[in-house]
């Protein structure tokens, strides 16, 4: 049966009553009021207030610029429905939008339930999604948020890949099959980045939700709840100053962390000079609360850009930057509140740095890293050898800052070697 629906991704609320239920049934789009988990508001209510725009612009030029607004919106708000694997119809005209359960999502043996509160008392059942490597997708409720995670293999020790800055799950993707073979992988998206929840920061105190403790408390509860034992942390860049921080605060339930690579934090404000720390805090403020840092993103979220980054970053190997490399890092950073997701980490200059964990950690630590990584020099890097619980350096010649994607042929084995000689 078809249900027409209004997407709202407010955990456990019916928006009965709202703005965005208002403005839809004002348009005489929808009938019912209902509520699907995760699904992009944002996008949806633009695409609500364009077909209005639509109807009321009275000049040509007017109505042509918004026809061509609504229509990318259209697509953005079909983008982020199949994303959720819902088969839905929605018209090129604002006449509506209408979601349809499809026989074989019902079907599918394995299900992930998404609740629809309707008259109709309709269910919509998204399956777990088998990816091109193999690896399968699914998604877990954790505080109320949806997190994307992939999972591959059924034995073995368990493994976690834990992403850098503005990655996902995806860029784990020529790991995940190898690793697979000596164990079960898991790789997880963390909150505020690729398809996991993006909660606005600004409903909290400023640097109280993207924290590194947030993530370490969202990686145990993973491998408590989902994983069900002791993990492996494997890590890159900011994910491994997470990785780090689990393995203080929970190590029964952390086996080993292997870093390839590992955020310095550099703009921690510990580490800034004496002359440029009173300048840190009103940066950051400027950044996180006017529209100049609204506008520095629109700059950087662009795929030229984001390929120019990467290029950087994959020095060794600036081949392997492809555009599909580019879609699975920008495509999600295009999300409804991603932008708000990268202002409030660019401007996080708290919280812990490595010098502060590594002496606390007790489990086994592999630290990689690539000798010719232009963001944390390699030089920088061979310091954090000394600390008593990294059991072994491994300089990864000619490599950059993203080895497990630049240079997986060499990472994988070593990810391998290094989980089965701390597992038994």
């Amino acid at each position: 049966a078809t249900v027409k629906a209004i997407p709202c991704l407010e955990s456990n609320k019916r928006i009965n009553g709202s703005a965005h239920a208002k403005l839809a049934n004002k348009n005489g789009f929808w009938n019912h009021t209902t509520y699907f988990r995760s699904f992009n508001i944002d996008i949806f209510s633009m695409y609500a207030q364009s077909c209005q725009s639509m109807r009321t612009c009275s000049r040509r030029q007017d109505r042509h610029f918004v026809n061509e607004k609504h229509q990318t919106l259209s697509q953005l708000l079909k983008r982020d429905l199949v994303e959720k694997r819902i088969s839905i119809r929605l018209s090129s005209r604002p006449q509506g939008l209408s979601f349809l359960s499809s026989a074989h999502l019902r079907e599918s043996r394995k299900t992930l339930t998404t609740k629809v509160f309707a008259s109709s008392s309709a269910q919509i059942e998204t399956p777990d999604k088998v990816l091109f490597n193999g690896a399968t997708e699914g998604f877990w409720e954790w505080r109320g948020h949806c997190i994307r995670y992939q999972r591959m293999g059924t034995e073995g020790p368990a493994m976690l890949l834990v992403h850098g800055f503005g990655g996902n799950c995806d860029h784990w993707r020529k790991n995940i099959p190898e690793l697979a073979k000596a164990g079960q992988v898991f790789a997880i998206d963390l909150l505020g980045y690729g398809y996991s929840d993006k909660p606005d920061p600004k409903e909290q105190e400023a640097h109280t939700l993207y924290t590194f403790n947030t993530w370490a408390a969202q990686l145990l509860d993973f491998a408590q709840e989902v994983v069900k034992e002791p993990v492996f942390l494997v890590t890159n860049s900011i994910g491994g100053v997470a990785g780090l921080q689990a393995a203080v605060n929970k190590p029964e339930l952390v086996r080993g962390v292997c870093l390839v690579t590992l955020s310095l934090r550099g703009l921690n404000i510990r580490k800034q000079s004496p002359f440029i720390k009173p300048f840190v805090r009103p940066f950051q403020q400027m950044l996180r609360e006017t529209d100049v840092g609204l506008g520095f993103f629109n700059l950087v979220a662009k795929p030229t850009t984001v390929k120019n980054i990467l290029r950087q970053a994959y020095v060794g190997n600036p081949d392997a930057v492809t555009d599909e490399l580019v879609d699975y890092i920008l495509t999600p950073g295009l999300r409804a509140g991603a932008a708000a997701v990268f202002l409030e980490f660019i401007s996080y200059s708290e919280g812990p740095i490595p010098e502060d964990l590594l002496p606390l950690v007790s489990c086994p630590v592999c630290l990689m890293w690539g000798t010719a990584d232009p963001w944390e020099p390699y030089e920088d890097g061979k310091a954090y050898a000394d600390y008593p619980a990294v059991q072994e350096f491994i300089p990864l010649q000619g490599v950059g800052h993203c080895p497990m994607d630049e240079a997986p042929e060499i990472v994988n084995p070593k990810i391998i070697n290094f989980v089965l000689r701390n597992s038994t």
